[in-house]
């Protein structure tokens, strides 16, 4: 039995945050999930990079993308905001924007582009597609995170394994999200540092 989308998300959302030795970790996962990396005190913030041409202002607050593009294979993202000592950052503003199945990013509305706040523990995700490959690029999603009150972080999450990667100029190991397959799709996990 395949485990779905839906099940690991659970599994996520469901995890406790226990405090260990003045930092916060992660509790015990599902055995199907992978482990998140070891948070430490003074963790570096998330590398930033460019927005690129394609970012709109404004974008709705959402949270499941897929419906806007039905024949893309879904993925949920899923991960936490942190600040540089581990301890989980609520209401921080996470957007996403990124190509479709063909490749392709709407210039003229909002599809496969939303928002949403952060919970209280941190937490955030989004369901929507694998985003296709498009001339001179890896295949990446697009975020803009921001603390309540704090500077805006513009970065690209990329996937693992991917030929192009090391090709893309943008590109850094750093920013690679941790895939785990479901008989639904796929499911991605990265947390940000604020």
């Amino acid at each position: 039995m395949t485990t779905s989308r839906r099940t690991l998300l659970s599994s996520f959302l469901a995890m406790p945050l226990v405090p260990l030795t003045g930092a916060i970790a992660f509790g015990q996962q599902a055995p199907s999930l992978p482990l998140t990396r070891a948070c430490a005190d003074e963790d570096e913030p998330t590398l930033a990079r460019e927005a690129g041409p394609f970012f709109k202002p404004n974008s709705p607050s959402k949270r499941d993308l897929y419906l806007e593009a039905p024949r893309g294979e879904r993925i949920t993202i899923a991960g936490y905001v942190l600040d540089d000592r581990c301890r989980p950052v609520p209401r921080s503003l996470v957007e996403i924007w990124q190509a479709d199945e063909n490749g392709e990013y709407d210039r003229q509305g909002f599809r496969l582009r939303g928002h949403q706040f952060a919970d209280q523990q941190g937490r955030w995700w989004f369901n929507t597609v694998v985003p296709a490959l498009y001339p001179g690029r890896t295949r990446h999603f697009h975020f803009r995170v921001q603390r309540p009150g704090g500077d805006l972080l513009t970065t690209q999450l990329f996937f693992p394994g991917e030929p192009s990667n090391a090709r893309d100029r943008i590109f850094d190991e750093t920013l690679l999200v941790t895939i785990s397959p479901a008989g639904d799709g796929q499911f991605a996990r990265f947390d940000f540092v604020v």
